[in-house]
């Protein structure tokens, strides 16, 4: 869903660039892409058949051990996160409370726990959710590594996209299946500010947050905590106001 909305945005930006000067503009130019693809009305628009679960099966290791990953019918965007990241800053998995974790072994999205999160989204409305300080996608699983095996279905294509880079990706037409595996190469530590909010598990001046809700709520209405929220590249990777940019080569 997301990929798909990029790859028109950044199609049309090669296009016309003159178009897209200002970030207002760029902005709703998105959000029109957003509608006119019609995601905000996607049970209308796109048919099931098209869906995730109807294009692909997705496999997730996890301890060593791969299993099979059941997809709900309604998903239509997956998203894959290894940073505590995703569109400048927003929390697509965020804090399972108490009973979630116990029931689904999920963890808050550290950085260096080794993990990725798998989020699932059903149209352009339940992306909206992010927005709100409790709001997030439907959490999948949290997996070592990640396998997107694509099979012969309704659709002649699909929309990917890795690090804000979009492309279309052909399907399959015949019996094949076209793979795409995840996973971690190495770690890397990387430079930030003192007052950067992003997580380590290995941290122990890390503030954590021990929840004390014990509601066996809904997927959908499970509590975020501000210390596990993402961190935006704007506000960590920020060069401090002391430092003279002039002299840095």
């Amino acid at each position: 869903m997301d990929a798909q909305i990029s790859y028109a945005f950044h199609s049309e930006r090669k296009l016309h660039p003159e178009k897209f000067k200002n970030q207002l503009v760029n902005q709703s130019t998105y959000v029109k892409l957003g509608c006119s693809q019609g995601w905000f009305c996607a049970s209308l628009f796109h048919p099931s058949s098209s869906n995730i679960a109807q294009l692909a099966s997705i496999k997730v290791m996890k301890d060593g051990i791969w299993r099979d990953l059941e997809i709900p019918t309604s998903i239509r965007s997956v998203v894959c996160l290894n940073l505590p990241s995703f569109s400048g800053g927003l929390n697509p998995w965020g804090t399972p409370n108490k009973n979630r974790r116990n029931e689904r072994d999920l963890t808050p999205p550290f950085v260096d726990d080794g993990l990725f999160e798998l989020v699932g989204f059903r149209d352009a409305w339940h992306g909206l959710v992010l927005l709100a300080p409790k709001g997030h996608g439907t959490r999948l699983a949290q997996a070592h590594r990640v396998r997107f095996e694509f099979h012969k279905g309704a659709a002649e294509c699909t929309f990917m996209r890795i690090d804000g880079e979009p492309w279309k990706q052909p399907l399959p037409v015949n019996d094949e299946n076209f793979v795409v595996e995840i996973s971690h190469l190495h770690q890397v530590k990387m430079l930030a500010t003192g007052d950067c909010i992003s997580q380590s598990m290995h941290d122990p001046l890390t503030p954590v947050k021990h929840e004390t809700d014990t509601r066996d709520d809904d997927d959908e209405d499970e509590s975020v905590g501000h210390e596990f929220r993402k961190f935006g590249a704007a506000d960590t990777f920020k060069i401090p106001d002391e430092v003279d940019i002039s002299q840095l080569s």
